[in-house]
Order: structure tokens, then C-alpha cells, then sequence
């Protein structure tokens, strides 16, 4: 009698994604692929335009120069794959406004660059491929994202997105199950990221990091395209990947149940204000009191917000996250954004460009933020709900939980949400298109299934 051979959970992941066909993926899983797609664009025009570190990546890219295999959204440029992944990966998470899982986390920054860098690259790849290839990487992203033990210390978008953009563009790479095997074991030399970058105050990493991710991902599929080889362990080995990063704390028979045939990307959920996912609950009951009791900023004494684990964090330390000094600080600083959903009655780009952040209005509210510990609100798996209170100056004393938050599993953005999220971002771009373009451009998205030629999306913006 025999052993059998164990295999490593890396070779079902990338048997997964060679295997994977359109016609077998679930019809709200392609709507995802798409929505994704449309809104991930979006997002990456608006920080081409609105987030000067963008430019300073440009100029990094243009240093480098190389063949013009792939574009570079916003600009006119043609670089390298591997580089433009890493323009249009550290765009898309500029504006922290892309998609995100519903436990936390973004996927398609990561996963959306490098497929479209690939899909230059060859040419010819279709919609049916394309919308294939970002079903399989937001699956395995949300299945391992789902099934580890994560202790918030590992930036989880990045570490995972790796694995998650080479399967996509190993795929549309036309990679074998070997080579996908081996693309997968060479991702795993470069992923990468704590949660410092996101915690951290006063850097532009948090800002830029789906590029590392998405060019690493092109890195590893070409280099197992000409032959490299990975090793056989790369996930569940001794040394493997969740033992190093996890402890070995995993869920191997739910990261498998269903693959090939429950596709998790269709809960993606899309962003309605350019900020970090769990300070949406908090948003949208500060929206909800003020306007329901038509409070203006004058009218209010104090805002209490209830905190949990990881809300703590993005109000300290106070004095700094009251009065964020980056665009990309703002975006991550609890009080601020409390503070603009109470004077804006909303959350905008806008709120996050020029001088914004030195609005007198804003910062006057933004010191009458006061963060209350709450364990009630800490970060189990789902993203958290968070509560505001308001005590106006007239005494009233005004309580809510953000529940139902637009963007949310419970009230998802629907295609026309994401059609007007796209026109108001592709508007921002460096180099904006036209209305016509614009429109163009979400039609195609929408019959996505129907185009021969995915980069006609590309042409069409340039």
C-alpha cells in the first residue's frame, strides 16, 4: 500500500483558476466582475487627476520607461506590464474609494491592474475572459480572507491580493495548471505589507500599495510563463504561507467547499464616499441626525462616537486625527470624516482635495469629536457598525447606529449608483474623457460579455 501524496492547497487554487469557465460562473458573480470593473476604472481616473502622489508615481513609471505593452489610465503613456500594473494598482487605491470584501479588505486594486496589463500585453482577450479572470481572483481573495485567522497586524490587502491578481492574470496569461501552480508559489515571495501602512500617520503608502501587489502579480506569471518553478508547499508546508503569516490558524475545508461552483465575488460591496470601510457606519448616522434634525454646525455642543478595537485606532492619536495634515490621513481619521458628514451633510472627493482639509468649518467641528471605547463595535469579521451621538447646544441629546449604510450587504449600490460613481470620477482625470466617452465606456462595461476585444475599454478613454 501507497501514502497517498499530499497536495498543497496552492495546486487546487490553481487547478481552480485554469480550469474556470464563464458559462459556469453564477450570473451575480459576473454582475460583480463588471461592476467592479466599471467602478475600479472610475476610481483610478479620479486619482490620476485629484492625488499628487499619483503623479509622483507617473514620474517614477516614465523613468523606467520600456516597451509600450500596457496603458496608464489618466495619462497617455505605454509602459512595460509589470509597470503599468504598478501605476494603475497605486491609483486605484488612491482615494481608498475602490471595492472592498464584506469583512474589510480590497481585492480588485490589485486584482483589476494586473489583468488589464496582461490583457494588453496579448491582445485580443475577451469580455467573457476578462469578467473569468476577476470572477476567480475576487473568489480566491474573499475564500481565503473568509477562512484565516487574521489578527489586524498583516495588511490582508495586499498579503492575500497577490495570490488573488496572479490568478487572474496567470489566467489570462493562458498559463498552464503547472505554471499557475508555480506563478501562485513565486506570488508568495512577494506578498507583502503590515497594517503600519495603513495605521501609520503622515506617509503615502496607504495610499499607493495595491501597485506592490499588482506588479508583483504580473512579475509571477511571467516568470513561470518562461519556466520558473516554485516550490510544492508554498501555502500549507511547514514553512509555507499560513503557518509564517497565521500560525497556521486556517479553515482549509471552507477555503475549499464549493470552489468551481459558489463564486464569492458576488459579495463585493462598492463604496458610495471616498473614505476607509469602517468608518461608513459612522458617516451615515452622523448624515442621518444631522439632517433629520436639520442641525447646523453651530447647533452642535458634541459628537460622541462609540468606538470599537479598530475604530480606536483611526481616532488616535487624537489631536492628529482631529486635524489630519495629508489627504490620505484624512481619509483613515475617524473625527475628520464625523466632522465632514456633519457640515457637508456628505463625503466627496472634494472634501479631499487642495484645501480642503483646512476647511474652518470642518476642523471647528472635528474638536468636538469625542471617541467613547465601546467593545460592542470591535472588528469581529463582518465590518463594523459604529454609533454617533450628538448633544446639541439646545440640550437635546440625539443617538444612532449606522445600520443599512448605503454601500452595505444591506443596501448594495445598484448599477445605476455605479454608472453615476464613474461619471463623477472619470470627470477628475488627469486627462478627462468627454461625455461621450464616459458613456461609451459604461455601455461597454455593462455588455462586457458581448466585446471580442476587452482594451476597446482602454481605446476608448485614450
Amino acid at each position: 500500500m501507497t501514502t497517498p501524496t499530499f497536495q498543497d492547497l496552492g495546486f487546487d487554487l490553481a487547478n481552480f483558476s485554469v480550469d474556470a469557465r464563464y458559462e459556469s460562473i453564477p450570473a451575480d458573480a459576473v454582475d460583480a466582475a463588471k461592476k467592479s470593473l466599471l467602478d475600479l476604472i472610475g476610481v483610478t481616473l479620479a486619482a490620476s487627476g485629484v492625488e499628487p502622489v499619483a503623479r509622483t508615481v507617473i514620474d517614477v513609471v516614465r523613468e523606467n520607461g520600456g516597451r509600450p505593452e500596457s496603458s496608464v489610465l489618466g495619462f497617455a503613456d505605454r509602459v512595460p506590464a509589470a509597470w503599468a500594473a504598478f501605476a494603475n494598482g497605486a491609483m486605484a487605491h488612491c482615494l481608498d474609494f475602490d471595492d472592498l470584501t464584506p469583512w474589510g479588505a480590497h481585492a480588485t486594486s490589485s486584482i483589476l491592474p494586473a489583468a488589464f496589463a496582461i490583457a494588453e500585453r496579448q491582445g485580443g482577450v475577451s469580455g467573457r475572459e476578462m469578467i473569468t479572470a476577476i470572477a476567480v481572483g475576487q473568489d480566491i481573495f474573499a475564500r481565503m480572507r473568509r477562512n484565516i485567522d487574521w489578527r489586524k497586524d498583516w495588511n490582508i490587502s495586499t498579503v492575500l491580493g497577490v495570490f488573488a491578481a496572479t490568478a487572474a492574470a496567470g489566467r489570462l496569461l493562458g498559463l498552464s495548471r503547472t505554471q499557475m501552480a508555480n506563478a501562485l508559489s513565486v506570488a508568495s515571495m512577494q506578498s507583502a505589507g503590515t497594517m503600519d501602512v495603513v495605521y501609520g500617520i503622515g506617509g503615502d503608502l496607504r495610499c499607493i500599495y495595491a501597485g506592490f501587489s499588482a506588479k508583483a502579480a504580473v512579475v509571477a506569471a511571467l516568470l513561470a510563463e518562461k519556466g520558473v518553478v516554485g516550490t510544492q508547499t508554498a501555502f500549507e508546508g511547514e514553512y509555507g504561507f499560513f503557518k509564517t503569516y497565521f500560525g497556521g490558524r486556517y479553515d482549509r475545508e471552507n477555503l475549499l467547499k464549493g470552489l468551481g461552483s459558489d463564486y464569492t465575488g458576488n459579495t463585493t460591496l462598492y463604496k458610495p464616499w471616498p473614505a476607509v470601510g469602517p468608518s461608513h457606519s459612522h458617516i451615515y448616522a452622523t448624515i442621518q441626525l444631522v439632517t433629520a434634525n436639520n442641525l447646523r454646525p453651530e447647533d452642535i455642543e458634541e459628537i460622541r462616537v462609540h468606538v470599537g478595537d479598530y475604530h480606536e485606532i483611526m481616532c488616535s492619536p487624537l489631536d492628529s486625527r482631529r486635524a489630519p495634515a495629508t489627504l490620505v490621513d484624512a481619509k483613515f481619521s475617524l473625527p475628520f470624516l464625523v466632522a465632514v458628514a456633519a457640515v457637508r451633510r456628505d463625503v466627496t472627493i472634494a472634501d479631499f482635495t487642495g484645501n480642503a482639509l483646512q476647511s474652518p468649518e470642518v476642523l471647528a467641528v472635528s474638536k468636538k469629536v469625542i471617541p467613547i471605547a465601546d467593545p460592542a463595535f470591535d472588528w469581529k469579521m463582518e465590518l463594523p457598525l459604529g454609533q454617533v451621538e450628538i448633544i446639541a447646544r439646545d440640550g437635546r441629546r440625539l443617538s444612532q447606529i449606522g445600520t443599512k449604510v448605503p454601500g452595505s450587504p444591506e443596501a448594495p449600490m445598484s448599477w445605476e449608483n455605479i454608472v453615476r460613481k464613474f461619471a463623477n470620477c472619470a470627470a477628475l482625470a488627469a486627462t478627462p474623457p468627454s461625455a461621450g466617452q464616459i458613456e461609451k465606456v459604461q455601455q461597454m462595461v455593462r455588455q462586457l460579455e458581448s466585446l471580442d476585444d476587452v482594451t476597446e475599454l482602454l481605446r476608448c478613454l485614450a
